[in-house]
């Protein structure tokens, strides 16, 4: 929606279990950690859009059921906001996996970091080597570099 990929407000509040209406008001306690392109709120012809791809016509219209506020669309960065705002089970447990997640990819990174350093090294060091070793040794360095 909008070019960005989007979970709507209704479908994370059933991803950690808890009510959409629920799930509205603690993110509406905690707007301010909900940015532009964290969340937003759905516009006309967002809802005119996800009417046509779900095939239904209640929102809006209260005999009929449905919802009476605009559904709210997050990124997914206002995913994993929503998970640290919330206090379900399920909540947690994504906020705690989120952490580590990220502190893996730091470590994975910082690991990478240090191998691309060694291999430039690596690389200074034969380069006065002759030219059908240097070729074979250029060959290698891309295949790493493609890993």
């Amino acid at each position: 929606m909008r070019g960005k990929r989007v979970l709507l407000d209704a479908d994370l509040a059933a991803l950690y279990g808890v009510t959409t209406k629920r799930f509205n008001e603690a993110v509406k306690r905690h707007l301010d950690r909900f940015p532009a392109d964290f969340s937003f709120l759905l516009e006309d012809q967002d809802v005119a859009i996800l009417r046509s791809q779900i095939a239904t016509s209640s929102f809006g219209q209260a005999e009929w059921g449905g919802r009476r506020y605009r559904p709210r669309a997050f990124t997914e960065h206002g995913a994993i906001m929503a998970a640290m705002v919330l206090n379900s089970d399920r909540a947690v447990q994504m906020s705690v996996y989120v952490v580590r997640a990220f502190v893996e990819m730091r470590q994975l990174m910082t690991t990478n970091a240090a191998t691309l350093r060694r291999l430039d090294a690596l690389e200074r060091s034969v380069a006065a080597l002759d030219a059908e070793t240097r070729k074979q040794f250029d060959q290698v360095h891309e295949a790493i570099l493609g890993l």
